[in-house]
């Protein structure tokens, strides 16, 4: 397998998806609790874009294998155009998660079990997004959970790795009991931080699968936009991306951000004609790379905001 056949069967280039809830959750770690631990971010940053890498060459592999579309099997599917070894594939993913694994073991021994559970929660599910007789993508619920594993998943665990010490989010566990303690405030303002991220990934996903819609039937995927319609789907593309914006403001307004923050709004001069572009007409080769685009350009923005915000709290 050459490294041009490796990179394609991992999608590479869509791992912004992952890296902006990482990135963003660094800055927000440490405008907002004024905490960082560089050396086990850095160590989960490798973890995190294995088992990403991981999950999206169990969604080529089980395309391949689900397929019934000779076609997309061999002309449009990595594994079938490039003609990989069905054995080095399953190889590679293997490899993958056990290097996330012994990633994640190794960082919930030293910060605690909470870490373990969110990991084996994000596991979970991103392994069965594709993967079983019925997996998540199959269903209307793709967009749920690829945002809130992303969106959510990784902002919180790195949050936690940046404030373990601080016991902000804990989990005690003996032979004898168990409890998950924490501050109702710290958790709302994280969850709230990562309102933006899930809707620009749901996003993501949403518009792949309304570009792909037929498609998808004819291969036996029942998605959101089949269920919806898709004037609707369209509809809800426009609310995700829009109620983003919403969200920066009322964290302003409640304290979760600084004014710093107000850049994020400078995004819309791109995320305005390109969702309209999108809305206009969803083709795959054509408009889906709209949400891509919107999802850089918002998060950049996003992250702009927030390392403006810890220089503006450095220099004060």
């Amino acid at each position: 397998m050459t490294r041009e056949s490796f990179f394609d069967l991992v999608e590479i280039r869509t791992k912004l998806a992952s890296l902006f809830p990482f990135l963003i959750a660094v800055l927000f770690t440490n405008t907002y609790f004024h905490s960082f631990h560089w050396g086990k971010t850095l160590f989960f940053f490798f973890g995190m874009l294995a088992f990403d890498m991981a999950t999206t060459a169990i969604n080529n592999y089980m395309d391949f294998r689900k397929a019934h579309s000779e076609e997309y099997k061999y002309q449009e599917n990595v594994i079938g155009k490039e003609r990989l070894p069905e054995r080095t594939v399953v190889m590679i993913i293997f490899g993958l998660i056990g290097f996330a694994a012994i990633v994640g073991i190794t960082l919930a021994i030293q910060t605690g079990w909470l870490l373990l559970v969110m990991g084996c929660a994000c596991c979970f599910i991103g392994v069965f997004y594709t993967f079983g007789p019925i997996p998540l993508s199959r269903m209307p619920l793709g967009e749920v959970f690829s945002g809130v594993t992303m969106g959510l998943g990784i902002f919180a665990i790195t949050i936690y790795l940046n404030t373990y010490d601080k016991k902000l989010f804990f989990m005690e566990l003996d032979l004898k009991h168990f409890a998950i303690t924490g501050s109702t405030t710290a958790a709302l303002a994280m969850v709230w931080a990562s309102l933006p991220l899930m809707a620009t990934i749901a996003n993501i996903m949403l518009a792949n699968n309304l570009s792909d819609l037929e498609q998808d039937i004819e291969n036996h995927r029942y998605t959101l936009p089949f269920y919806l319609g898709k004037k609707n789907a369209v509809i809800l593309f426009n609310i995700l991306m829009y109620s983003s914006y919403g969200a920066i403001m009322i964290g302003l307004i409640a304290g979760i951000y600084q004014w710093p923050i107000l850049l994020t709004f400078l995004s819309l001069i791109k995320v305005y004609p390109q969702t309209k572009a999108f809305t206009k007409e969803q083709i795959k080769s054509k408009t889906f790379a709209m949400s891509i685009k919107n999802l850089v350009a918002f998060n950049s923005s996003y992250a702009l905001g927030l390392l403006l915000t810890l220089l503006w709290q450095y220099i004060r």
